[in-house]
């Protein structure tokens, strides 16, 4: 006797599958990472592979011989993980910290939940809070770029944009003399500037925020009402006064805003199913994030605002759920 096999609709196939969104994600990062290497040469190489190799080997320990399950680190989202952590560490950063963040970001972040897909928490911000509240001065050294390409623990350091503003703002200095301290608009989207691995080169980013759209790896709503919320909001802000607030293009272009927009907040299983709760969702993490740059003690608050809003995702899917297929037609019927 024939046994009928019962799954939910709709029974559509796709084409997709994990393995080939995942390594979709890393060929959209390349663009950030190439940038990266340019600015900061062999720091960011050895970052970005001391990651990765981390991440996939704890991936495959705590499966293999904590959750005793075959190993799925072929299906390249230890690999993403690996890389995000590193576009979210300075290139200068010391091998054993990368190591402990990766540990995090694996461990508690992903494989504590049961792996990929039941994370509720962007697992390399998971890593990187981790560090940046336990390591806080290592992870807020950044080496200079171009003058640290041939350099790694012994790279020159210097402040990131964001930190002059803070700084300058917080001291009284008017926004407009700020300015003149921190490079010109055109360089800060190019990415002569300071910071972290993968947020210095918005048309890197955007690049890969082009490549993933095309390919519908991600769709547009998250990254537009993050981005639109903060340009709203700081925009508003800056016309009020615009000697004490900043204006919008600047913390578009400064900072890891854009990174965090469209690599990190749409992460598929810390985000929500509807196209309405991704814009709620990414207007509360726009909103967050000016919040703490502005008013709160760091000068940075995307990776804060995200996983913020990642613990209200449950809540956003439960009322702003997508229908399931034929509900309407169902309805009616009744």
């Amino acid at each position: 006797m024939k046994r009928l096999i019962v799954s939910p609709s709709p029974h559509v196939h796709s084409g997709d599958s994990v393995k080939k969104n995942m390594y979709g994600v890393v060929i959209a990062m390349i663009p950030a990472l190439a940038a990266s290497v340019w600015f900061f040469g062999i720091g960011a190489l050895v970052v970005t592979l001391t990651s990765v190799l981390a991440c996939v080997l704890f991936e495959h320990l705590i499966q293999r011989f904590i959750l005793k399950k075959p190993t799925t680190i072929t299906d390249g989202s230890a690999i993403v993980t690996g890389i995000l952590l590193a576009f979210n560490l300075p290139t200068n950063i010391p091998l054993a910290l990368i190591i402990i963040g990766a540990a995090v970001a694996i461990g508690m972040g992903k494989m504590s939940f049961g792996g990929l897909g039941q994370n509720p928490f962007n697992p390399a911000l998971v890593g990187r809070v981790f560090l940046l509240i336990s390591y806080p001065v290592q992870m807020t050294s950044w080496p200079k770029p171009i003058d640290s390409r041939f350099s790694y623990l012994d790279a020159e350091t210097g402040a990131t944009p964001l930190s002059i503003m803070k700084e300058g703002l917080i001291t009284g200095k008017p926004f407009s003399e700020v300015l003149a301290e921190v490079p010109s608009y055109l360089e800060l989207f190019l990415g002569v500037m300071g910071g972290s691995a993968g947020e210095i080169a918005g048309v890197a980013l955007m690049i890969g925020l082009i490549y993933m759209l095309v390919k519908k790896i991600i769709t547009w709503h998250i990254p537009v009402a993050v981005i639109g919320s903060v340009l709203v909001f700081t925009g508003v802000l800056h016309l009020v006064d615009s000697n004490a607030y900043a204006s919008p293009l600047f913390h578009l272009l400064t900072g890891g805003l854009l990174l965090g927009a469209i690599f990190m907040a749409t992460d598929y299983s810390s985000s929500p199913m509807a196209t309405s709760g991704m814009i709620l969702y990414g207007v509360g993490i726009g909103v967050i994030t000016v919040l703490i740059r502005v008013w709160g003690a760091y000068p940075e608050g995307i990776s804060f605002a995200i996983l913020i809003m990642n613990a209200f995702v449950p809540l956003i899917d439960k009322y702003m759920k997508p229908k399931h297929f034929g509900e309407k037609v169902a309805a009616k019927k009744a």
